[in-house]
Parts: structure tokens; sequence; C-alpha cells
């Protein structure tokens, strides 16, 4: 490919709202422009991206067995509607109707259509296991899309979906896609992490994220530098302290702690360890009738220590609050509690309230905590002489930086990564609510058991980005760089040694299986030099009259400080070789 013949439209300064780097750098390289509210072009430098990546995830797809086909991004909503999904999603899914005022969704994702498929084509035990999968455009309508197509709207998703006769086919089936996606993500040249996550609003048993290593990651990963555990924040398990409950030292005594309603602002007050105060949480969950009204609400306090922080998905999953809770209004606290939020806790309550404490407040001794009185908090608590043991202790909180690993192989550590892979087993979730079954060995009927496997094709381009970057522009890894070599001939225009040269050398990279584009456009070599290295391209080769006459040429790796010479005859096995390691 010639420059003169590509479409390159670089761009000095990045547009004002662009928030992150990978968004910045994307609009400066011309590889998307804005359309709509989280709506992007691909331009040309950007798709070419995509079709590397997407070339690499069919090639370990199908390496494992996958089947490719294509499913469409408009469905019917009856699908929908047969899982409970149509209203379930709320208003991320986009809902349209057509002219007969049919009701249809814009996919966001595609379990329904197809469980639709494998309902009415997988009826025999012999034609399973199988597994399909589609490189499709996905649209979910956030509420405020951001951080270019990292957070967009419409973007660009493969989804895979396995169908196997049993718990354990479909745990083979699980496995074989985790071994595909590590594979696609060593072949991306990005470093990443798999790690252990919550099932989430796909449901299911068993899931796993694969993170993109990144400081501007949204999500925290949680792992063990000693050992091989990870997992994400909101599954990671905070271990009960290793050491009993210390006896009670302190008299209970009601203090004083005037304008100061937050632990870290009491702790300093009295000089305390913030780790020697206790956090209140007031839920409350409801209970309905067959019409939908509240005919109970249990109010819950939960207590984790002051310098820990509630995990809603592990709250989530308690019995009692795994139908669904909320934080509960302020005149239900007073109801409760005497009193306003702030200085809440769990003695002298008004009325029985549920109490659960997490695993390392059970272990506290002469801890504060809320005295239900404005203004004051007690100091000394101790549980059993004065307050009743929890009802419910159970693990509520995020872990923090040197917690000990749930293996038992050393501390946790946290660092921030992308979500750009997700592979989940769903067990019959989705076979069940739309009859997919097949026959078995004795002719009866069976649930099919699914498993579903997705990758951000779209998002990984940010996501490799934000790891890979610096002051100049984007520096891609080889194998899904727009381009893996610029050749940059100075004075191609006006030279006809440097132009035989650089046609020569273009035409040997392409021979040898190197995507070399040669740039004949006649600019400066300042500002050729800039768009490459804005662009992100991992190799640059600079041929000039000068360096021809001494027989060489420069040639310098993205990441490299400066060119190393090398004889032009040498320079396209040298260039592959460089691409290869």
């Amino acid at each position: 490919m010639k420059a003169s013949q590509f479409f390159i439209s670089t761009l000095k300064e990045a547009p004002a709202d662009a928030e992150v780097v990978s968004h910045q750098l994307m609009m400066r390289a011309g590889m998307i422009k804005r359309l709509g509210a989280g709506i992007y072009n691909y331009m040309p430098m950007g798709l070419r991206v995509i079709r590397k990546v997407e070339a690499i995830i069919r090639d370990e797809m199908n390496r494992a067995g996958a089947v490719e086909l294509l499913m469409p991004v408009v469905q019917p909503a009856e699908l929908w509607q047969e899982t409970g999904r149509f209203d379930k999603m709320g208003p991320e899914l986009m809902r349209v109707k057509d002219r007969h005022d049919r009701d249809f969704i814009i996919q966001p994702t595609s379990e329904e259509v197809v469980t639709d498929i494998a309902r009415q084509e997988l009826r025999s035990y012999k034609q399973l296991p199988k597994n399909f999968y589609h490189i499709q455009t996905k649209f979910r309508d956030e509420r405020r899309p951001r951080f270019g197509i990292m957070r967009g709207r419409e973007f660009t998703m493969k989804d895979a979906y396995s169908f196997d006769r049993d718990a354990a086919g479909a745990a083979k089936s699980y496995e074989q896609m985790f071994a595909a996606y590590k594979r696609i993500f060593d072949r991306f040249g990005l470093t990443y992490r798999a790690v252990a996550a919550d099932t989430g609003a796909i449901g299911g048993d068993l899931s796993h994220e694969f993170q993109v290593i990144a400081q501007t990651g949204e999500d925290a990963i949680i792992y063990c530098p000693t050992s091989d555990y990870a997992a994400n924040i909101e599954l990671a398990e905070a271990v009960a302290p290793a050491t009993p409950r210390g006896p009670a030292t302190q008299a209970l005594v009601k203090t004083p702690t005037p304008g100061k309603s937050t632990c870290a602002d009491v702790a300093a007050l009295l000089g305390l360890d913030l780790k020697q105060t206790v956090k209140s949480l007031v839920l409350a969950t409801d209970e309905l009738d067959e019409r939908g009204v509240v005919v109970k609400t249990t109010v819950w306090l939960l207590l984790v220590r002051g310098d820990h922080d509630m995990n809603e998905v592990k709250v989530g999953k308690l019995d009692g609050l795994k139908n669904g809770f909320r934080f509960a209004t302020v005149p239900e606290i007073e109801a409760h509690f005497g009193c306003k939020p702030g200085y809440l806790g769990p003695i002298g309550l008004l009325q029985p309230v549920k109490i659960v404490a997490d695993r390392t407040v059970a272990q506290m001794s002469d801890f504060v905590c809320g005295a239900n009185a404005w203004d004051h908090h007690y100091t000394g608590a101790n549980w059993g002489r004065d307050l009743p043991e929890p009802d419910l202790v159970a693990d509520i909180r995020n872990v923090v930086e040197g917690d000990p690993s749930p293996d038992g192989k050393g501390v946790l550590a946290i660092e921030r990564g992308i979500e750009v892979g997700h592979v989940f087993y769903l067990g019959t979730k989705y076979s069940k609510a739309m009859n997919a079954t097949f026959l078995d060995e004795t002719g009866k009927p069976a649930l099919m058991e699914m498993g579903c496997y997705g990758i951000g094709v779209t998002r990984i381009l940010g996501a490799a980005i934000e790891q890979n970057h610096d002051a100049r522009g984007i520096i891609w890894p080889a194998s899904i760089a727009p381009f893996q070599v610029a050749i940059c001939p100075i004075g191609y225009d006006r030279s006809a040694e440097v132009k035989a040269a650089a046609d020569a050398l273009h035409a040997e990279l392409l021979a040898l299986g190197v995507d070399a584009i040669l740039d004949d456009r006649g600019e400066r070599p300042g500002a050729m030099f800039a768009d490459w290295e804005l662009i992100g391209v991992p190799q640059r080769v600079v041929l000039s009259d000068r360096g021809l006459k001494e027989g060489l040429v420069e040639v310098q790796g993205r990441r490299e400080a400066e060119a190393s010479k090398l004889a032009l005859a040498e320079v396209a096995a040298a260039v592959k070789a460089r691409l290869g390691a």
C-alpha cells in the first residue's frame, strides 16, 4: 500500500470532548470520527486494526472448533419476552417498532436468537456439542456514553455460544473457550489477566473476565503476586481474620462527637486508628403480594470496618437479600434507630433489624460505632456484652491491598484493568426459559447446557492504546497495528535513487508477508515521522540520498530512542525478524 492511495487524516490537537488517552489518540490519528453520542465512523486506519483483531479471533475460534454464523442486529421482541429480558434489561435495551407496530430490539447480545436456532436445529445428542459464534454490531443505549469507543453505544463484539448434553460437557466447552481466549490475547500482544468474575445480569454459575492491564482502567483487579489467584473486585473473597476476637478491655461509653458523622472524622477526633471504627449501612427489602403491592418491609443493618467499603454484589448473594434490596429511606431509618443517618449503630434500636456483620467486624472488640443519638458515638463496644451476636456473619466488603490471599499463598495486590472479554457457564438459564431441548440416548428430552463467550472487538482498540502509548502517540503491538512498517523515503518525489530503492524495499517486504506502507506523499521528514509515530506503526524505515550512497538505511522501532543503520540488502529480513520477535 502507498500512502497516496490510502486515506490519512491526522490532527495536531484532540477535540475538546475527548476525555481519555485512547479517545484523544484515535481521533488525532484519524481512526474514528464522531457521528453522534457514543456512535463513531471507523475510518480506514481504524478499520484496518479492527480487521486484524477479527482475523486473530476467527483463527483461534475456528481452531477451537467453533462454527461461524451471523445473527441479525434487529431481533423480534418475542424471543426476549420468552426469557423475560425484554422488561428486565431496562433502558439500555433499544426497543423499536416496525410499520406493523410489532416490537423489535436492537441487539446488545444474542443469547435468545442463538438459543432459538439451537432448539430448532440441534435435536439429538448426536449433534452435540456445538459452538456457534459471530462478529456483529451491538447496541446498548448507555445513559452517558463517554471515553470514545471504550463506553460507546454502538460497538462490535464477537459472541460465541456453546451447547452441550450435560454439565460435564459444558465445563469442557468452557475450558476450551478459556484456552482459546488466552491464545487470542497472547496473539494480540497485550498484557492481560484472566480473573474470576461475578456472572452479573447474564446469569450462570462460572465466569472469568479478560482484563487488559492499564492504569486508566475502570475495573479493580485483585491478584496474588505469589500465586495464580486473580479475581475482580466484586468476587474477590475477603477472608476472616486469622486471630480470634480479643476480650473486652474498655467500658461502653457514650462519647460526644459533635459534627463528626463519618468514621474518618470520628477516628481523627478521638485519636484512634480508623480500623477501630465500625461503619453502619442500612438496607431494606420489600415483600410484595401478587398485585405488586408491598406487604412487608424488613430493615437490615450491615456493619463493615471504618476503612472498608461494602460490596453490593456480595451483599446481593445473601439469603434474604438475593431477591433485591434498596437503601432504606430516612423515615424507615428514624423509625428503627431513632436518629437520622450519620450516627447510626447496632446498640439501642427502637425496632428490631437484621444485623449482618462483615467477617472482620465480627472479630472486633472495643470498637467505636454510632450511638443512635445526634453528635454521639459509642466507644468500647463489644459483642455479647453490649449487643447480641449478629444475625449473620458474612464476607460483605471489598478486599484491600495487603489482605490475605484466599488460596493462602500470600497477600493480595490491586491493579487497574479494562474488561475486553468475558466467558460464562450459563447452565440451563436460557434453554429452560426457551424450552431448548434435545433427545438424549434414551430418547427422552433434556435441556441443553449452555456457555457464552464475548470479546469486545472495538474495545480492544481502546484498551490496547490505553496500555501502549507515549507522548508522541500510539504504540501498536505488531499483530494488530494498521501497518507493521512505514517506509519513509526522504525526497521520494525528487530523487530517482530514493524512489527506486523505496519501491524495491516495499515490494520485497510485501513479498515476505510484511504489511508495509510506503509514504510517497512527499512530506517533510518531521511531518512524515510525526504522522507515523502518532498512528503507532511498530517499525519505521528511513531512506535518504546520503544513506543510500553508503548503502545504509535507518530502521527504528516505535519504542526505540534511536535508529539503527543497516545495509539496504539486509533490511527486509531484519524488519521481518523484528516483527516476529
